[in-house]
């Protein structure tokens, strides 16, 4: 039998979208990995070529703020583990940007539980 995981189920969809300037054809200055680990966080990993502010943000559906860092000129490296467990059900948005553009990764939270899958064979 597989071992049961909790019963928050959290994805987040790493076919993000970078949002550009359209007056600045050039590619960012960061770059950002996120994913979603066993225990249920969002890990996310953010390196700088340029020394310039990035701001990483964490909203809501509504848009609200849940969660904000400023990663400062001179830091060319910041890591997080931000925990979605208490996070209610629904569409989640993180933003790390710049004044040069943005990265987009959609997240969904969902407390649906995790179903097993139980298989009888039958030899004769």
């Amino acid at each position: 039998m597989l071992p049961l995981m909790s019963k928050v189920a959290a994805s987040l969809l790493l076919s993000a979208s970078t949002l550009f300037n359209p007056t600045t054809p050039k590619t960012l200055s960061f770059d950002a990995s996120a994913y979603v680990t066993t225990d249920h966080q969002i890990r996310l990993a953010v390196q700088k070529s340029a020394e310039m502010p990035v701001d990483v943000v964490l909203r809501n559906k509504s848009h609200e703020v849940l969660y904000q860092h400023s990663i400062g000129k001179k830091e060319s490296k910041y890591a997080v583990k931000l925990n979605v467990n208490d996070l209610a059900d629904g569409e989640y948005e993180l933003e790390i940007k710049s004044s040069e553009g943005s990265i987009v990764k959609q997240l969904n939270v969902s407390s649906q539980p995790v179903q097993q899958v139980s298989r009888v064979i039958a030899m004769n």
